[in-house]
């Protein structure tokens, strides 16, 4: 199949790394093709890739001169497994509200960028598909049976995804049928519902937790489908972390193994932000800003009393982005410790050191520490195993009351000091609240932009901000692997230079395992001065 049109450029598309599955791009012009305005090159069919990632690589061919290095990681349609579905007009082109936009509808030919800092001759790198309405839908509002269900721990701004899928499926669409789901996964089949109206969900972003309840575990695939097709739901919008969202494409591929109409959407939750992919995650600005409360009162309690320690414990299994974000945000705090760089006590260079130099300068010392961090101390100290929750992730021991424990017996027996402890844990405290300003309206942008998906017939995709463009992206992208704090990049030495605290990389072996001899070498000839 040749096109060719009236463009200086041409896109040729490959077939890339994909299991022998065919789908002509003809096919595909029906509904998110590129558009006329480009020269486009066909020379091959589209064939998937496991699991289920549709790759296209374009080369790009301008004065003679081309490339393989334009990447499109593209979501699942409907139409690829039920090729004869209706499309119809989008009821946004009525839409009182939206009469005042000039460009209603998502062009078709937007995509994302992976990466945005480039170099003049490095390729252009893999691309998502831009989030927003369609001009064309495939669903009807008045056959729209959707459901909500959320899974998985607690986090901010859960209720405020809830209500914006609710109202934005109503409001933006008509559609009156949706279902809330109670319990997390299990309630599928435990044939606990709701009735979900705007009127239902009109204040619950007030309220923290998840109005529709919660679990963890519970996903058994072949009952959540059976289900969902007895009560003719053809929407399912899943509000989850990692595991949650490897349920969601599990219920994906057994819906398009079936051939029913269902679109499968994702919307990532985690508090820890250690999502990949996305920008960061929904709930994280709450959680920061919350727990500047806790390390205030922290730093007022160890500065009023001699030689003061105080510490605070934060979420963060396994990233240290909100200890990071939230040290940062503070400038009272004096060591931060988190997962992904581990520490030592005793020593030259180790915490011991550090915490007794910052008592005799400034009589009080701040440490705030992810929940993960030290773990592999604890567990040596304590003989523990590796247990694991229903979600299956590993159960922490308390790290917050061992590192207390330990600095208090350090001090009061080898150096026979006088130290006042002071503890403070608002983990719960901090998951628990209703979600900030800004976390509200990111939850309002990436509910609506999963309805916009799910009309438009993508199905199987997790929606979610790449360079602060929302953008529909492969369920298997944001699960492939955890995002975590880079000990070498820039952000961490802010946190370096803030604090003033040791890197813990000149006599850690984990650590230098983790770091270049380069990076070690330079952080040897230098000295990290407060800012």
């Amino acid at each position: 199949m040749e096109l060719s049109l009236s463009n200086s450029s041409s896109f040729r598309f490959r077939r890339y790394d994909f299991v022998p599955r065919l789908h002509s791009f003809s096919r595909l012009g029906s509904f998110h093709t590129f558009s006329s305005s480009k020269s486009i090159s066909v020379r091959r069919p589209l064939i998937w890739r496991q699991p289920r990632l549709l790759r296209i690589k374009a080369q790009t061919a301008i004065d003679g001169n081309s490339s393989d290095d334009f990447i499109i990681e593209d979501v699942p349609h409907l139409t690829y497994f039920l090729p004869d579905l209706p499309s119809y007009t989008n009821p946004l082109k009525r839409s009182q509200a939206y009469a005042i936009v000039k460009k209603t509808f998502v062009n078709p030919e937007d995509m994302v960028a992976k990466e945005i800092i480039v170099q003049k001759d490095s390729p252009r790198g893999i691309h998502f598909r831009r989030a927003g309405p369609r001009e064309k839908v495939f669903f009807t509002p008045e056959e729209v049976r959707a459901c909500i269900v959320t899974c998985g721990g607690l986090c901010p701004g859960i209720n405020t995804v809830i209500r914006e899928i609710v109202c934005g499926l109503k409001n933006m669409y008509g559609v009156d049928d949706v279902l809330g789901i109670q319990g997390g996964y299990s309630g599928f089949y435990s044939k606990n519902t709701l009735n979900l109206t705007t009127k239902v969900v009109n204040d619950i972003h007030k309220r923290g937790g998840t109005f529709l309840q919660t679990s963890r575990g519970g996903h058994d695939t072949k009952k959540i489908v059976d289900n969902i097709q007895d009560r003719g739901i053809n929407q399912v919008y899943i509000i989850g972390g990692d595991g949650t969202q490897k349920g969601a494409a599990a219920i994906y591929k057994e819906v398009e193994k079936r051939g029913i109409k269902v679109a499968v959407a994702g919307i990532p939750k985690t508090i820890d932000n250690d999502i990949a992919v996305i920008d960061k995650s929904f709930g994280f600005d709450t959680a920061v800003e919350e727990a500047q409360r806790a390390i205030n009162a922290a730093h007022v309690e160890a500065e009023s009393v001699e030689n003061g320690v105080g510490i605070v414990k934060l979420m963060g299994r396994y990233s240290g982005f909100i200890a990071m974000l939230a040290t940062l945000g503070n400038r009272d705090v004096d060591c931060c410790l988190i997962p992904e760089s581990p520490f030592y006590l005793e020593g030259p260079g180790g915490l011991y050191e550090y915490v007794e130099q910052q008592l005799k300068e400034n009589r009080h010392v701040l440490i705030v520490l992810a929940e993960g961090a030290g773990q592999e101390y604890v567990a040596q100290s304590m003989q523990a195993f590796q247990e694991k929750d229903a979600s299956g992730n590993r159960l922490l021991l308390d790290v917050g009351l061992w590192l207390t424990q330990h600095i208090k017996d350090h001090f009061t027996n080898v150096r026979k000091m006088t130290i006042n402890m002071k503890y403070i844990d608002p983990t719960y405290m901090i998951r628990a609240i209703p979600s900030n300003a800004s976390d509200n309206i990111y939850c309002t942008l990436l509910a609506q932009s999963a309805v916009h998906g799910a009309m438009a017939g993508f199905t199987g995709f997790t929606v979610g901000p790449v360079n602060s463009r929302h953008a529909y992206i492969p369920i298997n992208r944001v699960t492939e692997t955890t995002n975590t704090v880079n000990i070498t990049g820039r952000m961490w030495a802010r946190l370096l230079a803030s604090t003033n605290q040791p890197s813990f990389v000149h006599h850690c072996q984990t650590v230098r395992e983790k770091v270049d001899k380069q990076t070690i070498d330079a952080i040897n000839n230098m000295q990290i001065n407060s800012i």
